[in-house]
C-alpha cells in the first residue's frame, strides 16, 4: 500500500501555504452572537528591534488559548491591536534622527515618531502572522489612531465631568531624562552601588555634635530639620535644640519622628525636599516647607549655591570633597541601596514638585480589591501581585505627562482667568494647535483661549483596551454582546499598570469588570537565566529563528518549554531540538498514510489498552487546556505519542495491521484504533501547533480545518494504567536481551510472556518474532 504521504520530512515551508487557505476561507472571522468569548488581547509595543523572543512565545500562547476556545465550540473574538503612544517610540525616533524633542517642531517630531512606528509595526505584524496568530489582522487597531485617542478623551472627558480628575501641585516621581512625570507603576527599584556618607551637624551654641548619615549628601540645602526615634536614649537631650547644617549653615530643628530607625546609620536622619517617598511624607505631615533643590532639567537649582547646575551625582561628589575639606567629614561607607528606578529610562528617578492632572484612585481600593477577588486568575499566585499593589497605594494617579506622542489632554485655559474648559466628547482634540471648540469663557465671558500642551500616561489609552474592541459608545449592540470580554492575556511585569489602570478606569466608566479571568505569564530570559534587553546584546530576534524552523517548532517550544506563570529561557538549540518531535508525528502519520481509514473495528485487547491510555491522555489535556497551562498538553502529547503509542503499540500491531497471520478482524480492529489515536492526538495538538495538524488532518481525514472541529472528549473508557508498565517493562526486556545476544530487532528469540499479559500474546509475538 502506497502512502498518502509520501514526503519523508515535515517542510515548514509549507506554513506559507496553509496560512493563505486560512486567510482564503477566513476561518477565523467574528460575527457577534448572545454568547462571545472575547480576549483582551495585549497590544504589543513596537519599540525597537528585535522583537522580544519572549513577547512572541508569549503571543503564540494566546493564540493557543483563542484555538482552544474555538475547539471547545466558543465563538471567539480575537482582536489584535498594536500600542504606538508613549516614551520608547519618542526616545527611539531621538536616536534614530540624532535629534532632541523639546528642540523640534511638535508637528514635525510626531510624523517621524509616526514613521518610525510604521516600520516597527510593520515587522512584528510579519511575525504574529507568521506565527500563525488567528487573530483579526484584517482590522487591527492603533492605540494612536485618531479613534481610538477619541476614546481615551471622552472617557477623561466623563471622568472629569464626575469629579474623578483634579489639578494639584505636588512632589511627583520625576525622569529627568524624558523630562516628564511617571506614575509609581513605573518605577522599579534596583539595588545600586552608593556611598553611605557620615557628616558632622553641630549642636547650636554648644561644642558638641552629632553624626547623620545620608546616601544624598547634595540636598543638604533642601534640609529642613533632622529626626530621631524617640526611643533613641542618646539624642534625648538634644530633642528641640537648633542644629546648623554643614556647607549651608542653615539652621533647623531636632525633632523625634517614629519612621527614624535607630539601627541605620546613626539613627539621626535629614529631612530634605525631596530625597524619597519618606521625605514626602515627612513634609507634609510636619508641615514644612519646601526647598526645590533639583530643577527639571535634572540639575541642581539656584539654592545650591556652589553646586548649582550640577546633575545630583556631580554635585554629590565636589560636596564630599568640600565635607572632607571643612572637616565635616567623619566616615564614607560603601553600600547598596535600594534606588528608585525609571522603568523606561533606567535611571533613578527625582522627586520634584509639579503641577499635574490626577485621577482618583485612593477611594476605590476597596472596590478593585473585591472586584480583583471576582476575576480568575490563571495562575491564581499572580493575583497577589494585584493585591500587593492595591495595598500600596497612598496617592491619586498622576495621568499627565510633559511629552509629545500621546494622546493630547483635551483642555482649553482662559487666557483672562485661567479656567480650564473641557469639549464635549466625540472627537479627536489637539488642543496645543486647535483653536478652542468653547467659544466663550463659563466664568468670565472672555473669548480668548490657550490650549494644554501636555499629553495623557500612556496608560491611560492602554487602559480602556477592553472598552476600545467591544465599541464602547460606538456600537451599543455589539458592546453589550461582547463586554465584558472573556479573559486578560498579558505579562506579570505590568500587573501593577495594565491589569490594574483598565479594572480602575472600567469599573469607573462602566460599573462593571472587564474582563472575567486574567491569563499572567512569566519573563523571557536569555540562556543564563538574565533578563533579555536590547542594550545588554542578548535579545534573541524571533523572525529568523521561525523562518528556519518553523513556527510549529516554535510555538511547540512555547508550550513545552514554558510552565505557565514562571519565567522561562529562550536558547535557539532548545527550540530547534523540539522539531524531533514534529519529525515523529509526521513518520507515524506517514507511516497511518499507508491504511485506510476504517469506521469501527472489533478491537483486541491491545487496542482497548492504548485507547485507555489515550482516554487518560484527553482528560489530562483538558486539564491543561481549561487552566491555559499548554505546558500540559504539550508534555503529556509528547509522552504519549513518541514513548506509548510508536514506541510500544504501533510496533505491537505492525504485523496486524498488514494483516500478516492475523484475520481481516484482527486487522482492521488495529487499522481503527491506529486512525482514531492518531486523529485525536492530532486534534488534541491542534491549538499547540496548527499547521502540521492542518496538513496531517486534511490529508488523511477531512476537507474541513482541524481548527473547526470540536475537541475530544473523554470516553471514560476502563482504566488500564496498571498494564501499561508490564508491557513496557517486557518490552523493554526482550530489547535488552536481544541487544545483549548480538540480534538485530527482526530476530528471534525465546523470551517467556508473562501470564498477566496472555492477553497480549499474539501481537507480543508478532512484535517480537518470540518463539514458543
Amino acid at each position: 500500500m502506497e502512502p498518502k504521504i509520501s514526503e519523508k520530512a515535515w517542510n515548514p515551508e509549507l506554513e506559507k501555504e496553509i496560512l493563505k487557505q486560512w486567510e482564503n476561507e477566513k476561518i477565523y472571522d467574528f460575527l457577534p452572537t448572545e454568547d462571545n468569548y472575547t480576549i483582551d488581547t495585549p497590544p504589543p509595543y513596537p519599540s525597537g528591534r528585535p522583537w522580544h523572543i519572549g513577547a512572541a512565545a508569549h503571543y503564540s500562547q494566546i493564540d493557543m488559548i483563542a484555538r482552544t476556545a474555538r475547539m471547545a465550540g466558543k465563538n471567539v473574538y480575537f482582536p489584535i491591536g498594536i500600542d504606538r503612544n508613549g516614551l520608547p517610540v519618542e526616545l527611539y525616533t531621538e536616536k534614530k534622527h540624532n535629534i532632541r524633542m523639546r528642540e523640534t517642531d511638535r508637528g514635525e517630531f510626531l510624523n517621524l515618531c509616526r514613521d518610525a512606528l510604521d516600520d516597527l509595526e510593520a515587522e512584528m505584524i510579519l511575525i504574529m502572522k507568521s506565527l500563525g496568530i488567528s487573530g483579526d489582522f484584517a482590522n487591527y487597531y492603533r492605540t494612536d489612531s485618531e479613534e481610538y485617542r477619541t476614546l481615551t478623551q471622552s472617557t477623561f472627558i466623563n471622568l472629569w465631568k464626575k469629579g474623578q480628575v483634579y489639578l494639584a501641585n505636588r512632589p511627583n516621581n520625576y525622569d529627568w531624562v524624558s523630562g516628564t512625570t511617571i506614575a509609581d507603576a513605573e518605577i522599579t527599584y534596583e539595588d545600586l552601588s552608593t556611598k553611605l556618607v557620615y557628616m558632622k551637624f553641630k549642636i547650636k551654641d554648644t561644642d558638641q555634635e552629632i553624626i547623620i548619615a545620608s546616601t544624598r549628601p547634595e540636598l543638604l540645602c533642601a534640609c529642613r530639620t533632622i529626626i530621631v526615634n524617640p526611643e533613641d536614649e542618646r539624642y534625648t537631650k538634644h530633642i528641640g535644640k537648633k542644629v546648623i547644617v554643614p556647607i549651608t549653615n542653615a539652621e533647623v530643628e531636632l525633632r523625634t519622628h517614629h519612621s527614624a530607625q535607630q539601627e541605620f546609620g546613626s539613627g539621626a536622619v535629614m529631612v530634605c525636599s525631596y530625597g524619597d517617598q519618606n521625605d514626602v511624607a515627612l513634609f507634609r505631615e510636619l508641615e514644612l516647607e519646601e526647598i526645590v533643590a533639583i530643577g527639571l532639567d535634572g540639575k541642581m537649582t539656584e539654592v545650591a549655591g556652589e553646586y548649582t547646575g550640577l546633575k545630583p551625582k556631580q554635585a554629590r561628589t565636589k560636596i564630599i570633597e568640600d565635607l572632607e575639606s571643612r572637616g565635616f567629614l567623619e566616615k564614607i561607607e560603601e553600600i547598596s541601596h535600594r534606588t528608585p528606578v525609571s522603568e523606561r529610562s533606567k535611571t533613578p528617578i527625582e522627586i520634584i514638585p509639579m503641577e499635574e492632572y490626577y485621577l482618583k484612585q485612593k477611594e476605590s481600593v476597596e472596590k478593585i480589591k473585591a472586584l480583583g477577588q471576582e476575576i480568575e486568575f490563571y495562575p491564581p499566585m499572580h493575583k497577589q501581585i494585584l493585591m500587593n499593589w492595591l495595598e500600596s497605594i497612598n496617592i491619586d494617579w498622576p495621568i499627565s505627562r510633559r511629552r509629545y506622542y500621546g494622546t493630547e489632554i483635551p483642555i482649553w485655559y482662559c487666557k483672562k482667568c485661567s479656567e480650564p474648559h473641557v469639549p464635549e466628547p466625540g472627537k479627536y482634540y489637539k488642543p496645543w494647535s486647535e483653536e478652542c471648540p468653547i467659544n466663550n469663557c463659563l466664568k468670565c465671558d472672555s473669548t480668548e483661549f490657550v490650549g494644554e500642551e501636555r499629553t495623557f500616561d500612556t496608560w491611560m489609552d492602554s487602559s480602556v483596551s477592553p472598552l476600545f474592541i467591544s465599541k464602547y459608545n460606538r456600537d451599543e449592540g455589539f458592546f453589550n454582546k461582547v463586554y465584558p470580554t472573556s479573559i486578560r492575556p498579558q505579562a506579570k511585569d505590568i500587573v501593577r499598570t495594565w491589569l490594574y489602570y483598565t479594572l480602575l478606569r472600567c469599573e469607573q466608566l462602566t460599573g462593571k469588570k472587564p474582563w472575567n479571568e486574567a491569563w499572567v505569564m512569566g519573563y523571557g530570559l536569555d540562556e543564563k537565566g538574565m533578563k533579555m534587553s536590547k542594550s545588554k546584546g542578548n535579545a534573541i530576534d524571533p523572525l529568523p529563528v521561525i523562518e528556519k524552523l518553523g513556527a510549529d517548532t516554535f510555538r511547540f517550544w512555547s508550550a513545552s518549554e514554558i510552565n505557565h506563570g514562571y519565567d522561562f529561557r529562550c536558547n535557539e538549540q532548545k527550540i530547534e531540538s523540539t522539531k524531533k518531535f514534529l519529525s515523529k508525528l509526521w513518520n507515524v502519520s506517514r507511516f497511518l498514510s499507508s491504511f485506510p481509514v476504517i469506521e469501527s473495528g472489533k478491537t483486541t485487547a491491545s487496542d482497548k489498552w492504548i485507547l485507555s491510555e489515550l482516554d487518560n491522555l484527553v482528560k489530562e489535556c483538558k486539564k491543561g487546556y481549561e487552566e491555559y497551562n499548554f505546558f500540559i498538553p504539550a508534555i503529556a502529547i509528547r509522552e504519549f505519542t513518541w514513548n506509548l503509542f510508536a514506541a510500544h503499540y504501533i510496533e505491537m500491531v505492525k504485523a496486524r495491521a498488514y494483516g500478516i497471520g492475523f484475520s481481516d478482524e484482527e486487522r482492521d480492529g488495529a487499522i481503527f484504533t491506529l486512525h482514531k489515536t492518531l486523529s485525536t492526538i492530532l486534534k488534541l495538538l491542534a491549538p499547540i501547533t496548527p499547521f502540521i495538524t492542518e496538513y496531517l488532518w486534511k490529508t488523511l481525514y477531512s476537507k474541513e480545518s482541524i481548527h473547526k472541529q470540536k475537541q475530544i472528549e473523554a470516553e471514560n473508557l476502563e482504566e488500564q494504567s496498571s498494564i501499561t508498565k508490564e508491557i513496557t517493562d517486557f518490552n523493554s526486556k526482550v530489547w535488552n536481551e536481544k541487544k545483549s545476544q548480538s540480534l538485530s530487532l527482526k530476530d528471534s528469540i525465546k523470551v517467556e510472556i508473562p501470564e498477566i499479559l496472555e492477553p497480549f500474546k499474539k501481537d507480543l509475538k508478532s512484535m517480537h518474532n518470540l518463539l514458543d
